[in-house]
């Protein structure tokens, strides 16, 4: 590898170096303790010196220096890992740079011409992999060290790499910590003992620091059940943010199979850098704070200050600049910021170049003042250019849906709406979308009604029309502690569905899709999937006390969202309590706001609730007991198992309360998520467990504990509701209502804010990424030991055995996605099938695995016999093998009997195993490519819109409970083709084998005997044959004395009779059992665990496949 040209002033330093060649300009030296003559003390000394120094020489013991003849100065040129590499490169000095040198006259000339050709091949190796790199001559040095220890495939790229300490028990080892994209390593040598780690980021079970006697702080990572701790970071806050970045980026890519097409930095797993993941986890942080569309990318950080009129006052802060919306964040502690559209400004305008400021103009006659910008003319400039894009047609035309908030926009929108949609034909009264919020057709506001809740709810409302005027309204309002207070006071009915619209931020992802979800309601309505069948199974479960849901204008609306949002997400589809969130939005918003509102809450607010593992639930949920056990100590004490408040509060995340709190109560604490994020849901399940303490620290199990917070829940109401009776609902503990005081929702979610409103969403954040990583693991485990349950009824492995297996299948199928996004085992993936077919193997997986685990090493990855087994086990033929299939067919060559083996290679030489009549590589190629296109095709029907065929998995099961046991009398015949290549595959199973001479000669012999047997069985039959039939019948003894040789085997196929004759299973059977050292080697005892061994180390250093 050519180095970086660097000044070395002793060329022999400490006599660490041993040169091996030189000429007047170039030296060749080998490290003294490498190669021959090494070892001994030296060798020691001199490895624990390159490890701990973090020296090239470590992995590249030979290297090349430059010098002239005049001078004492050395330069470092090349390193090599093996002579080889080395004396190439000396080699390319001597062809291409010494008869240059020549026509020099000066030293200086010559170094300085030397150097500039070593910089121009560095710069021409680096233009692609290292062009990113912050410091790519560093990098490329550490490359090396990483590809040359670790010995993973080439495709795997290094993020970046720190000195760190690793605890080994309770002795530190120094060395380097290496972060790749799939994996984190380890390495250390000191005086002869040398420490390699290796671990996949999608075995981490733990990340977090730590800190306690011994190590002050420290980075702790929990994988295959063992700690390991990494201190004396540098930068330990920065390291452990990209493991951090790492890790959940391993968690998306591989577990969800999420793809990153809209985000180029980590699109490609060869290409992640440092630096695309540090700015993809700031855009990150950036939309969730704002809560803006997904699309959204952070581009530009500007230090300003704000000019805040209703308090006349220039606060701190950094404008935050992405493609479509210019924020602004204060910092010092006022929590004011503001979210301006790029589509609402107007003009820009840049008064006073002497304060650097710059003034922003929206629609409705507002401006917004920056001061003391470092930059503002290029972001005065850079602001008018995105204004200029979000001009466009789409833009343009969404400027009146942003104006939605607004009274006299409502009307003519509505209008719009409405003339969109009527139709006079009954059968499209369905498809017309509502353009009324609920509660205000099903309960109308009377204007003269002036009893004390209706004049307290006008007194709300003109609290938050004073609180428009000083702060604004609509998209570029003033978010301030005076908004959070009024949320905590309660928001009035009339504005609930505009401030949520606004708070969710889905008001910009309705004024950015005009027409989107019409489209949707037309394309949805009318299909049939899973989906939609769980739908129409809940639509009447949806809040039904309430009149709105009692008749068909709810249900339909109800329907249509449901539909849409499922059409919209198959990924998502359909999850149980989206049906009650939805029609609580649907009460307070209009359909189509009602809409996008749960794309906010599904997509952004609520990160994976709403699929099958509802994993962001559970995640919340350990969230929620971390909290627990931090601010509630007592209540800790008392139940050392907090697993009882998950299971109990799983319906307060995935509901938002709404489940257990009368509709008038929860639709406030709807009010706080919408501002606050699920950060109001934790302080509130804390403020209600608080305020029970005494009765769940006196309760003596479960069901009384459950029975407490019932209880509380139906004393919680809402005093300040203005909703009648009927629409309200009943409390269900009616009977014991005297010994529950009543409790205010208001005063309880004020509470939650006083006593637990110091919890930060950055903390709430940090402890989800943390405990994200436990959770599914916890699931994949369960998901592993049910696999395992089920495979080990039908094999003879054992449970430990099982498990190993099930390792190397899954890591199989994760290869295949560490090195691309575009692998076959991201479209074959489907959560919602069933456990036994999360993980599969397509053939190229399959192939390699299977040649690392088969007894007899006769199945090379490129041979047919992969693709004959392939198909063989491939039982339902959709192009993919599961672990049990996998397994049952490992089974069978390790442990079956000997008959179940010959029956399992007999198959093979069988349709559907062996489709071909004759055999050629080009053959094999044009199969496999047909076979890949074949998987695709099925993976496409898999994964499109959730349609899956109920009906074809329930036969599918049931063919397998009345699945009979195959005897060897239902194999079919096998003909002399087929027979000729079962000959050739025994002969490959016994190449390698001690008595490989013997079992030829076997082989041979049954062979021949097999065709005597079918000779002789034809001339019994010859009177019943026509007389012609007679004369080429003789010509089958000539195969019988060429079996032994494949090439003349196939020489005697044209044979006219040759489609006339066959074995049967049970021939062949009898035959090789006459011949015991065929039943010897087959019933020869296989080791398992050393298989599984080998399989496991290997599996790793295989090229990985694209």
């Amino acid at each position: 590898m050519w180095l970086k040209p660097e000044e070395i002033l002793l060329k022999n330093a400490f006599k660490l170096w041993v040169t091996e060649k030189d000429n007047e300009y170039f030296v060749l030296q080998r490290r003294r303790g490498y190669g021959e003559g090494g070892g001994g003390l030296t060798g020691l000394l001199v490895g624990t010196l390159d490890t701990v120094l973090d020296s090239t020489s470590k992995v590249a013991p030979f290297r090349i220096l430059h010098h002239t003849p005049d001078s004492q100065v050395y330069w470092s040129i090349a390193c090599g890992v093996t002579k080889e590499e080395i004396v190439q490169h000396w080699d390319w000095l001597q062809q291409n740079i010494m008869r240059t040198l020549s026509v020099f006259d000066s030293s200086e000339d010559i170094t300085s011409f030397v150097q500039g050709k070593i910089r121009g091949l560095i710069a021409e190796e680096g233009k692609t992999s290292l062009v990113l790199e912050e410091d790519p001559e560093k990098f490329r040095e550490a490359l090396l060290r990483f590809e040359k220890w670790f010995e993973l495939p080439q495709e795997e790229k290094l993020v970046t790499y720190y000195s760190c300490s690793y605890w080994k028990g309770k002795v530190p080892c120094q060395g380097w910590l290496y972060l790749s994209t799939n994996f984190l390593c380890f390495y250390s040598y000191l005086l002869g003992s040398e420490i390699k780690l290796v671990i996949s980021w999608d075995e981490v079970w733990r990340l977090e620091k730590t800190s306690n006697v011994l190590l002050t702080e420290s980075i702790h990572v929990l994988a295959h059940g063992e700690d390991h701790y990494f201190s004396m970071l540098l930068h330990l806050n920065e390291t452990f943010v990209i493991m951090e970045q790492l890790a959940d980026y391993s968690i998306k890519r591989l577990f969800d199979k999420e793809a990153f097409q809209r985000e180029p930095a980590l699109s490609d797993p060869l290409q992640i850098t440092k630096r695309g993941l540090e700015a993809h986890a700031k855009s990150d942080q950036f939309r969730t704070f704002f809560r803006l569309p997904k699309e959204e990318n952070l581009l530009e950080v500007h230090e300003s200050f704000l000019w805040v009129p209703f308090s006349h006052y220039n606060t701190l802060g950094k404008i935050c600049l992405s493609e479509n919306y210019l924020c602004f964040a204060s910092q010092d502690g006022s929590q004011c910021h503001v979210i301006i559209p790029m589509r609402e400004v107007v003009n820009v305008e840049k008064p006073d170049s002497s304060s650097r400021a710059l003034t922003v103009c929206v629609r409705g006659k507002r401006a917004l003042r920056f001061s003391e910008v470092r930059d503002y003319q290029r972001l005065a400039n850079t602001i008018r250019s995105r204004c200029g894009i979000s001009a466009s047609p789409q833009h343009s035309a969404s400027t009146e849906v942003t104006k939605l908030h607004f009274p006299s926009s409502q009307q003519s929108t509505g209008r719009k709406i409405e003339t969109e949609y009527k139709s006079t034909d009954k059968s499209q009264n369905s498809k017309a979308v509502s353009t009324e919020a609920l509660m205000t057709v099903f309960h109308p506001q009377d204007v003269e009604n002036l009893d004390p809740k209706m004049l307290k709810e006008k007194m709300k409302e003109q609290s938050w029309n004073i609180h428009f005027s000083e702060y604004g309204r609509g998209t570029s309002m003033f978010f301030t502690r005076k908004t959070r207070d009024l949320i905590v006071r309660g928001v009035p009915e009339a504005l609930r569905g505009e401030l949520w619209m606004l708070f969710s931020g889905a008001v910009n992802d309705m004024a950015t899709h005009p027409g989107y979800y019409t489209e949707l309601v037309e394309q949805s309505l009318g299909t049939s999937t899973l989906a939609t069948d769980e739908i129409e199974r809940d639509l009447h479960r949806s809040l039904p006390e309430h009149p709105a849901f009692q008749s068909d204008t709810g249900i339909s609306a109800l329907r249509r969202v449901l539909t849409a949002y499922a059409y919209r997400n198959p990924k998502i589809g359909y999850c149980q309590a989206m049906n009650i969130l939805t029609s609580v939005l649907l009460l307070y918003a209009k359909e189509e706001e009602a809409f996008w509102l749960l794309v906010a809450v599904c997509e952004r607010m609520l990160p994976d609730y709403f699929n099958r593992r509802i994993i962001g639930a559970l995640v919340d949920q350990a969230v929620f007991e971390d909290l627990i056990r931090e601010n509630l100590p007592q209540l800790v004490e008392h139940m050392t198992d907090l697993s009882f408040f998950s299971s109990v509060s799983l319906s307060w995340f995935l509901t938002l309360f709404i489940s257990v709190l009368p509709i008038e109560s929860a639709v406030n604490v709807v009010d706080c998520f919408f501002y606050d994020g699920i950060k109001a849901i934790l302080q509130l399940g804390l403020a209600v467990l608080d305020y029970n303490m005494e009765a769940l620290i006196s309760c003596h199990d479960d069901a009384e504990a459950v029975t407490i917070l019932n209880k509380f829940f139906d004393s919680v109401t809402n005093k300040d509701s203005p909703l009648p009776p009927t629409v309200q609902q009943a409390s269900v503990g009616n009977n014991d209502k005297t010994s529950h005081p009543k409790v205010d929702i208001s005063e309880l979610i004020r509470e939650a804010y006083e006593k637990y409103g110091n919890i930060r969403s950055e903390e709430v954040e940090s402890s989800r990424k943390r405990n994200k990583l436990y959770v599914i693991q916890t699931l994949e485990d369960t998901t592993k030991q049910n696999v395992i349950r089920v495979v080990s009824q039908e094999v003879r492995f054992t449970a430990a055995q099982l498990d190993e297996l099930y390792n190397l299948f899954k890591r199989q199928h994760f290869r295949c996605c560490y090195w691309t996004m575009k692998s076959p085992a991201l479209l074959h993936h489907d959560p919602s099938l069933a456990y036994l077919e999360q993980y599969q193997l397509g053939f190229q997986q399959f192939s390699v695995l299977f040649s690392l685990l088969e007894p007899w090493a006769f199945c090379s990855t490129k041979s047919p016999l992969s693709l004959w087994i392939f198909r063989l086990i491939d039982e339902n033929q959709d192009g993919l093998v599961n672990f049990k299939e996998f397994c049952c067919a490992l089974d069978t060559l390790h442990n079956g009997s000997f008959t179940n083996k010959l029956k399992f290679l007999f198959k093979l030489h069988l349709p559907p195993a062996l489709r071909e009549v004759g055999f050629h590589p080009s053959l094999l190629q044009k199969q496999l490519s047909c076979d890949l296109k074949t998987s695709e095709c099925l993976c496409v029907n898999i994964t499109g819109r959730g349609k899956v065929d109920l009906q074809a998995y329930l036969k599918q099961w049931q063919n397998e409970i009345l699945k009979k046991e195959e005897t060897i009398k239902d194999l079919p015949r096998i003909d002399q083709t087929q027979f000729i290549q079962f000959s050739k595959t025994l002969y490959n199973i016994f190449h390698g084998d001690p008595e490989e001479e013997s079992l030829y000669r076997a082989v041979a012999h049954v062979t021949s005997l097999l065709l005597r047997m079918e000779e002789v069985g034809r001339r019994l039959q010859e009177p019943r044959s026509p007389p012609e039939s007679t004369k080429p019948a003789s010509t089958a003894d000539s195969p019988s004395s060429t079996t032994t040789g494949s090439h003349d085997s196939q020489d005697a196929g044209p044979d006219l009779t040759e489609t006339e004759w066959s074995f049967s299973f049970e021939q062949v059977l009898a035959s090789l059992l006459n011949e015991p050292s065929l039943v010897s080697f087959f019933e020869r005892p296989v080791d398992v665990h050393a298989k599984l061994g080998q399989a496991k180390v290997a599996q790793l250093k295989l090229k990985a496949n694209k």
